[in-house]
């Protein structure tokens, strides 16, 4: 297994003077409520901003920008809970690359239809992000150049310019609140925070339905979890048994994991609308949520990453308006 020194401080530099030109330097701001509620300052980085709508279009730019002209050729193929597709889809149509996504059934129309509109051709397989992983293999077989979603060096090293970004704006922070599914954030992240701000720590937030990482950092090995309607339906999926990099970067440099109820995720949203003016989805308002929870605290100032805003504005709706909404029982 790939050891979490394998990729470094100097990765993360790397990517992001290659990134520079194409992503975005997103906003921090403070929450005078959460900031209130905790007795810290609690400062939000608004990643829900970014090109594609989240966090992902930093690891997909950093990884197609990695590319030889042949594997261009090739095209690119991978898999996606939606908006690692998105942000695939944006970075390969403005490198003129071939792209296709491959998903679940799980997957929100509202996504698969974002993809689309971004030029990529998308593959629906399946009842989970492992099923939709075979007809990338298939793929990738008759010759096509794959970039997963969290476990690959490029990627991590990508999404790690989100840690450089938050210890440049703010060195004195105590803790950081990333969420938690693949790992490829949490494991770049938490590389950079901590080579700049020794002490730092690091919790992984996810939701309490079919986390993987977090059940694979609990049994101490990868493992599958059945995938399950969520409101954080992007940090759904498996982390996969052959997992190279993210898992043991996860157990070495996680300091703690935060899972939340269907309840509390919801909440997380209407704070991030009513009292924030952020529209973010599920998964990116797991760190404030977690906060509202009660379930997280800090000696010092605290950063809650927004990592997304690409939710369906019905289920949005709903949601702000104080609806109980429980995708699981919708779905079944």
């Amino acid at each position: 297994m790939t050891q979490p020194n394998d990729i470094t401080v100097s990765d993360i530099v790397t990517a992001q003077n290659a990134i520079a030109p194409m992503v975005r330097d997103t906003p921090v701001e403070t929450s005078v409520s959460l900031s209130a509620q905790l007795g810290v300052p609690v400062h939000l980085k608004l990643e829900h901003h970014q090109h594609s709508g989240s966090f992902k279009f930093r690891g997909a730019s950093n990884a197609v920008a990695r590319l030889s002209p042949d594997e261009k050729a090739a095209g690119v193929v991978g898999v996606s809970t939606g908006n690692h597709g998105r942000a695939l889809a944006r970075t390969c149509g403005k490198a003129g690359v071939r792209c296709v996504i491959a998903m679940s059934k799980l997957v929100p129309a509202n996504k698969v239809k974002a993809i689309q509109a971004e030029g990529a051709e998308v593959l629906i397989e399946g009842d989970s992000q492992d099923d939709a992983q075979k007809a990338v293999d298939r793929m990738v077989d008759s010759g096509m150049t794959v970039i997963p979603p969290f476990d690959h060096p490029d990627v991590i090293a990508g999404q790690g310019t989100l840690g450089l970004e938050i210890a440049a704006a703010l060195p004195e922070i105590d803790t950081v609140l990333v969420q938690l599914s693949g790992g490829g954030l949490i494991a770049g992240m938490a590389v950079a925070l901590k080579a700049r701000i020794p002490g730092v720590r690091v919790i992984g937030v996810s939701m309490q339905r079919g986390a993987a990482m977090a059940e694979s950092l609990r049994i101490g090995r990868p493992v599958e979890v059945r995938e399950l309607p969520t409101l954080a339906d992007s940090l759904g999926g498996g982390i996969g048994m052959t997992n190279r990099y993210t898992f043991a970067m996860a157990q070495n440099l996680v300091d703690d994991v935060v899972l939340l109820t269907e309840s509390e995720i919801a909440e997380g949203i209407r704070h991030c609308y009513w009292q924030e003016r952020q529209i973010v989805e599920g998964a990116g308002a797991v760190g404030v949520a977690a906060i509202l929870a009660g379930k997280v605290s800090s000696k010092g100032p605290m950063v809650a990453l927004l990592s997304g805003g690409n939710i369906d504005m019905a289920l949005h709706h709903r949601v702000i308006s104080g609806q109980n909404v429980d995708l699981g029982k919708e779905r079944a």
